[in-house]
């Protein structure tokens, strides 16, 4: 599969992205300072968080599954409603399935397809990746009960019904909108189809466009941002209030510029808030790496926030620091992503991991039994959930391995798909 197939993927996801109404540190100076901090095996990283994928799936599992603990699950999903809703991602550590991060897990698969194709592919990692994606998306395609042109269709619907999923939404809501899905779902379009009709979305509602902190599966403002600063760059220039908000993104995460926004704990690990912290400290880092090569491709020597200049070395150099935090590079000297290194959480808050599977505990489980013989265990999780990153410590850089503490201890697909790109981009 070339990149051109990738883009068909991006059209797939649009429905989630879109129109999914009924499923529910210091400052490093140089490039040089870079590569003299902590280097670790990023290919064997990239790995074991796509292998994270397979341990997430529901429904019927392929003869491929490598996860063998995970065994065929939620096979009469969608019955009552004559639908086939069987298979997807559980969301995190419960076994739920949410459309809505879901799309945002899928669609960060599919850019860091994109966006690193050469350097996965070099690590043996692209089928994988692909696996992945289509996991997702074939779930999401199910979704759609009736056949259609998901391309044009799908993106029309949402603009047509704007705010109807947040008005009826009772769990993962978009506080932040419906702004930034039209935005960021019409950049993929152009840059799929290169239809002027989605150009032309994009520049009548560049209004909508917000200078943020965060890119997360509520708010996609700076994910729609950065994808249009490569085209203001080759010349749209008439686009340039989404490189002037991308570049406040990058100003308000990093340390030392003087509209600084987003805090480091003591250290290093930016810290926009408590629940679950790494995944908004993957997502940004993901924005960090693949600013710095728009920058250093389009042969910019920075950005200027206030009186502080970035250059690309300067603002990777930071990015690469919260890879290795993650890694083992921290307080704790432990790595967040399970199966990496030698000391990483084992009190997964996750069903899945914490309870002996069924091919090796064939009777069944009670809730109450699963309480009390397991979720309340102080033993490590039976099923070790390799390239899982949990949730992370907290503001102080301490970590409590409890099953219970869903905040720190649960993972989530869209922690690990927005990790993927940063290791892509540290394998040489």
């Amino acid at each position: 599969m070339g990149k051109g197939h990738y883009w068909w993927v991006w059209g797939m996801v649009l429905y989630a992205l879109v129109g999914h109404i009924d499923i529910g540190v210091a400052l490093m100076d140089d490039e040089k300072s870079m590569n003299s901090s902590h280097n670790y095996d990023y290919g064997d990283a990239l790995a074991k968080a796509i292998l994270f994928f397979e341990g997430q799936r529901s429904g019927k599992l392929p003869s491929t599954q490598r996860v063998n603990w995970r065994a065929d699950s939620a096979l009469s999903d969608g019955n009552l409603e004559n639908v086939n809703l069987v298979g997807g991602y559980y969301d995190a550590g419960d076994n739920v399935k949410f459309g809505w991060p879901m799309a945002f897990t899928v669609s960060l698969l599919s850019w860091t397809a994109i966006e690193y194709e050469s350097e996965i592919s070099s690590v043996k990692q692209m089928e994988y990746l692909r696996s992945a994606i289509r996991w997702g998306s074939d779930f999401i395609l199910r979704s759609h009960s009736s056949p259609t042109i998901l391309f044009t269709q799908l993106f029309d619907f949402a603009d047509k019904y704007r705010g109807s999923y947040s008005g009826s939404c009772p769990f993962y809501c978009s506080y932040s909108g419906y702004q930034d899905e039209l935005l960021w779902a019409a950049s993929w379009l152009y840059k799929a189809s290169g239809e002027s009709k989605y150009l032309n979305y994009i520049r009548n509602n560049q209004g909508w466009s917000q200078a943020v902190s965060e890119f997360s599966w509520d708010n996609k403002f700076v994910g729609a941002q950065t994808l249009l600063t490569q085209e203001f760059y080759e010349g749209k220039k008439d686009l340039g209030k989404f490189k002037n908000d991308a570049e406040s993104f990058i100003c308000a995460v990093m340390p030392g510029s003087s509209s600084l926004q987003i805090r480091t704990t003591p250290g290093g690990l930016l810290y926009i808030r408590d629940n679950s912290n790494l995944q908004y400290a993957t997502s940004s880092t993901m924005l960090l790496f693949i600013f710095s090569n728009i920058l250093r491709t389009n042969h910019i020597n920075g950005i200027q926030c206030g009186s502080t200049h970035f250059t690309p070395s300067q603002i990777r150099a930071f990015a690469k620091t919260q890879v290795d935090y993650i890694l083992g590079s921290n307080p704790m000297k432990m790595s967040y992503m399970v199966g990496f290194g030698s000391k990483y959480p084992k009190h997964l808050h996750h069903r899945g991991s914490s309870i002996p599977s069924i091919k090796v505990h064939p009777g069944k489980v009670g809730c109450n039994d699963g309480h009390s013989d397991y979720y309340s265990s102080t033993n490590p999780n039976p099923n070790v959930h390799v390239g899982a990153i949990v949730g992370g410590p907290d503001a102080n850089d301490h970590f409590n391995d409890v099953r219970s503490d869903y905040s720190h201890s649960e993972p989530t697909t869209y922690i690990n798909a927005a990790f993927l790109p940063s290791l892509a981009a540290l394998i040489s």
